[in-house]
């Protein structure tokens, strides 16, 4: 008897707290990318993006700290507007696509609020993981034309190529690059 009342308490408790609200995404690769910007022998920025992108996220607006994100992206799908560069990026110089397919990101903790704050986690780029913080800011949540459920998100971070065994050709090319992640989820 005890049994019996304790289930729908412990079901109403969490129901109140907003627990049972959490919703997870799928990425909507057709509107999610990942930029990132690098200084170009001190003249420019040299900007890219990567195509090809998967993963899935846990969004909570009552508990965001609940909230937690994995993302992978092939590295082969780099595309900066230009076929020889790109060729050279992709080579062992940089990435070496054929020895790592995939960057990763993987949340490990968010703090701030359900519009804003920063998501840690373990980013691994080149074979090489470091825990990185994203700033990530919630752009907008709601149902589209279509009747699905979804929500976005930005994030940026600058992290240090050489950190990550990718130091060819610094102080031509810049040691630091911003990444920039723009997110688009569907509601499972």
């Amino acid at each position: 008897m005890m049994k019996s009342f304790l289930t729908p308490a412990l079901l109403s408790t969490a129901l109140l707290s907003g627990s049972v609200f959490a919703a997870d995404y799928k990425v909507d690769p057709a509107h999610t990318a990942v930029l990132f910007k690098i200084n170009h022998l001190g003249f420019s920025e040299t900007v890219a993006r990567f195509n090809t992108i998967e993963g899935n996220y846990s969004y909570d607006a009552a508990n965001p700290t609940a909230s937690k994100i994995v993302v992978k992206i092939d590295s082969n799908s780099l595309d900066s507007n230009h076929a020889a560069r790109d060729k050279h990026i992709k080579g062992p110089d940089f990435l070496d696509v054929k020895q790592y397919p995939e960057i990763t990101f993987k949340s490990t903790g968010y703090k701030g609020s359900a519009t804003e704050g920063t998501l840690s986690g373990e980013f691994t780029l080149h074979g090489v993981t470091k825990n990185i913080d994203l700033n990530i800011v919630k752009i907008g949540e709601g149902k589209d034309p279509w009747g699905n459920y979804r929500s976005g998100f930005n994030g940026t971070v600058t992290i240090k190529r050489s950190e990550f065994g990718v130091d060819q050709m610094l102080g031509g090319i810049g040691d630091d690059v911003t990444v920039e992640l723009f997110v688009e989820g569907i509601r499972q």
